[in-house]
């Protein structure tokens, strides 16, 4: 059955990803826009360097047009926040990327947006896949692709340059051209490359280069920029005497951090030191969103400045719909993704990248500096987080205990208060601890804050073994 999760719909190529799914959401969402009766009936459809994504790409196209919607078909694999980009500038009603984004080679998806240029909300999704699951393989009307081009219903275009031309217009090419910066970038075998390096070298940034071939199995790696996965970065960084290694997950939404003395920088820091330069050094004002599962070192921020932080449920959708009704300045999560009020209202790598450079030039810091600042200021925090696989049965027994029975390890922490509204999250006197189902896997995750690296990792395990997790 195809099941829409927090970051748009994923399945196992050949099991659930099949060429009849992915026509049945394409269908499904064609007729969507037909009952909507849009003035615009025209969809932006893009994919990634994943296997099978142009194919796929080229099927959804085929059923989308079948049902009378105009398709912009970027014809290159591209990062998918320059499909949100489009969708947004354009003004169209709805896009398409074709990505599982950070899951494992095997997998692949669709991710849906709307009009803004903004993740589709659960309620939209939860529509089209109730009618995409209840659709016969008969009832799917499709054209041929080059029948498609051919007669106009199907277009090639490139809005690369609009969307460079964006970023480029929103940070300061003039301080990074002065500071003049040494970069090692890992696209992860993934999208970002071209664009990174268009706007790098604008900059004039030197700039090394590595994963940078195509390679569908992302170098037998999960293409994910994490502690785990970017040991080949941290060596680079050190042996070129880099000032930042930046990295980006597949479809280019995520980004990951070296600092100049090979550090893993977390998603959470990253997070918090974009907020801090935004408020500080440009004096713009502002909100915070973050998700269930972020640090709370952004709240302590926000404070500082007579600012507000929201917390939201997990699923970038949240953050997006918290960005627009609180007019927020930045909204993040702890797997490495964030926007900035002004561009999209979905995730961008390529963007934070940018603005990540741009700090290190204006502050004229190391990172590793800005860091120890921002601890020095507010305290330290840090987040632990952990995973484990789930059967039916174990996820049965984890939902019955934690959501059906409340129950709840002795911690020694004074609990202060318990919210089930996404999760499990216990909440103590400076320290916090979530239990969650992913959205996109067969997984269940442990995320805990407390003021040292080795009281949040004692939290997750005392959580784990209550629930019994190995």
């Amino acid at each position: 059955m195809i099941q829409f999760g927090t970051g748009g719909w994923r399945a196992i190529i050949g099991d659930g990803f099949t060429r009849l799914n992915i026509q049945r959401v394409a269908a499904a969402l064609g007729r969507r826009i037909q009952r909507e009766r849009e003035s615009e009936k025209e969809i932006c459809i893009g994919y990634d360097r994943r296997f099978l994504s142009r194919e796929a790409a080229i099927w959804f196209s085929e059923a989308i047009a079948a049902e009378g919607v105009k398709v912009d078909f970027v014809n290159l694999s591209a990062p998918t926040p320059q499909i949100m980009y489009t969708v947004k500038s354009w003004n169209l009603p709805y896009g398409a990327a074709i990505t599982a984004s950070h899951n494992p080679a095997i997998w692949n998806g669709v991710k849906l947006f709307t009009r803004g240029g903004r993740d589709a909300l659960q309620e939209i999704t939860d529509e089209i896949q109730a009618e995409a699951n209840g659709m016969a393989g008969d009832e799917i009307k499709t054209i041929l692709f080059e029948q498609g081009l051919a007669d106009g219903r199907i277009v090639y275009v490139d809005p690369r340059d609009d969307y460079l031309d964006s970023i480029l217009a929103q940070i300061d090419t003039a301080a990074i051209r002065k500071h003049r910066p040494r970069i090692v970038l890992d696209p992860m075998y993934g999208v970002s490359l071209t664009g990174l390096l268009t706007i790098l070298y604008s900059c004039r940034c030197d700039i090394d280069v590595i994963h940078d071939t195509h390679d569908a199995f992302f170098g037998r790696r999960l293409p994910a920029p994490t502690v785990d996965t970017l040991a080949d970065l941290q060596r680079q960084v050190q042996d070129h005497n880099a000032n930042i290694g930046i990295a980006t997950d597949g479809d280019a939404d995520r980004l990951g951090v070296i600092d100049e003395q090979g550090r893993y920088v977390s998603a959470n820091e990253i997070l918090v030191l974009l907020y801090y330069y935004l408020l500080k050094y440009k004096g713009w004002k502002g909100a915070a969103v973050r998700n269930v599962a972020t640090t709370h070192l952004l709240d302590r921020v926000a404070e500082k400045f007579g600012e507000k932080c929201v917390e939201v449920p997990v699923g970038f959708k949240h953050i997006s719909a918290g960005m627009q009704q609180y007019d927020a300045l930045i909204g993040g999560e702890s797997s490495g993704g964030l926007t900035v009020r002004g561009h999209i209202f979905g995730k961008d790598g390529l963007y934070a990248a940018s603005l990540l450079v741009e700090m290190l030039s204006v502050t004229g810091k190391p990172l590793s500096r800005l860091v120890r600042d921002i601890f020095d200021e507010f305290g330290e925090l840090h987040v632990a987080e952990h995973d484990w696989p789930l059967t039916p049965e174990n996820k049965a027994e984890v939902q019955k205990r934690v959501f059906d029975n409340h129950e709840l390890p002795d911690y020694d922490k004074s609990v202060c208060r318990v919210s089930y509204e996404d999760g499990c999250k216990v909440y103590f006197d400076g320290a916090w601890v979530i239990i969650r189902f992913s959205g996109t896997e067969p997984r269940v995750r442990i995320f805990a804050e407390d003021g040292t690296v080795e009281g949040a990792e004692a939290l997750v395990k005392l959580t784990a073994e209550f629930l019994g997790l190995k």
